[in-house]
């Protein structure tokens, strides 16, 4: 049962309380991400997220670390296009102290400039084993080309130029402007009564207010179809393709979901046995949706030998001519429902599931779905709903899509799409 409070602040509490575990998680949610950000700041977000673990007025970045591994917890953070969510897992005996960590930080972190200057070298390195990565960094080409000139496209690290550009000054900026009560919500799910944490909460966060309230750069992007190559001195040729998707909140959202699992989004999917199990033309090959408050895109990803490119490629475009043409068949809708209704069941087995589930939905949509409500809409998805949403996200007339590998000169990816 989830249960909400909200400080006199604008600050959310949301909670659900599991008697029968031992652990309670407890996470930091600030509604902030790389989408909000300006081209000369790309990756300040992230860039706060690291800086935010490098040390208080009252605790080293060393102490931070130890308060949490002392008592056997975990800790950490991750910041996406939407939002930044700082998190720890401990005995429910230890909430007081990962609370009172995670307050620190979030309150009274130093933003020191010599661990500016470090923190710039260790993300830089992290850039760099992105690039080194050429079947993650496909992914980042193709999304960057499809919403170009959009914030949602930039890459969430940043840029080496970009993060030459910040400062402490222009960093602080950022955060007292954007890390605000009005963008925060707290959730935690786990063996804790929701008064208690009200209380505690309150306590450390009670006295946060506005002090320069920061505009949302929100602009729902376009999507363009172009066709990206970059050539690089790799064993093996990364391909993503795809199309526009939809948002989180459209009614076609499940439907598109119980069609991906079917044409690549599993290992029983149409795409993983027909092009590795069947003919062993790649190893790794997938589709998945991303999809955000007001958009989303549909991304298809093979690896693969370059002398196999073409006829993967042909593989996938076959399979989606056939899914626009044929559908799925029953007994394919019927096990993908099952599928994504055991899938999410079981991600709600731990309590930080539960407190990443609870706090994102309160966060991006200001509600709350209890796991009966998302059953039911996986449920409801039938024949008619897959068809109009393979519709919706399979325009081969505007199919954009990025590759990287070691291409021949004058190559082009239209040449095959």
């Amino acid at each position: 049962m989830y249960k909400k409070h909200q400080m006199k602040n604008g600050i959310r509490i949301v909670t659900e309380e599991i008697p029968y575990v031992n652990s309670v998680s407890v996470g930091i949610w600030v509604k902030v991400g790389s989408r909000n950000e300006t081209a000369e700041k790309s990756g300040v977000s992230h860039f706060i997220e690291h800086m935010l673990f490098k040390g208080t007025k009252n605790r080293t970045a060393k102490e931070i670390a130890n308060s949490i591994d002392k008592i056997g917890g975990q800790m950490n953070a991750f910041t996406s296009k939407e939002n930044t969510c700082y998190y720890a897992k401990v005995l429910d005996s230890h909430f007081d102290i990962a609370l009172d960590v995670l307050a620190d930080m979030f309150l009274a972190s130093n933003f020191a400039e010599e661990e500016i200057a470090k923190e710039k070298g260790v993300i830089m390195e992290e850039i760099n084993m992105y690039e080194d990565s050429p079947e993650d960094l496909v992914h980042d080409l193709f999304t960057q080309g499809a919403w170009a000139g959009n914030p949602l496209g930039m890459p969430i690290l940043g840029t080496e130029e970009s993060l030459e550009g910040l400062d402490r000054k222009s960093i602080t900026e950022y955060f007292n402007s954007s890390y605000i009560p009005e963008n925060v919500v707290i959730s935690v799910a786990g063996n804790i009564k929701h008064e208690v944490v009200v209380e505690k909460a309150e306590r450390s966060f009670g006295h946060l207010t506005n002090t320069a309230r920061k505009p949302s750069i929100i602009e729902r992007p376009t999507f363009s179809p172009v066709k990206i190559t970059r050539c690089k001195d790799t064993e093996q040729v990364h391909l993503c393709i795809g199309f526009e998707g939809m948002d989180n909140d459209n009614k076609l959202y499940y439907p598109m979901l119980t069609m991906n699992n079917i044409f690549g989004g599993a290992m029983s999917s149409r795409l993983f046995q027909k092009i590795r199990e069947d003919r062993g033309l790649a190893y790794s090959v997938f589709s998945y949706p991303s999809s955000y408050v007001d958009s989303g895109i549909f991304s298809i990803y093979a690896g693969m030998k370059p002398s196999q490119l073409q006829n993967v490629t042909k593989i996938i475009i076959d399979e989606i001519h056939e899914l626009k043409k044929n559908g799925l068949t029953e007994e394919e809708l019927f096990d993908s429902k099952e599928q994504m209704k055991g899938s999410y069941t079981l991600g709600l087995e731990s309590t930080s599931g539960r407190m990443i589930s609870i706090g994102r939905s309160e966060l991006m949509y200001n509600r709350i779905y209890s796991p009966s409500e998302v059953l039911e809409k996986i449920d409801k998805v039938d024949m008619e709903s897959v068809k109009q949403a393979i519709e919706m996200v399979t325009n081969l007339d505007r199919m954009g899509g990025a590759i990287i590998g070691p291409m021949e000169k004058g190559f082009e990816l239209k040449e095959i799409l």
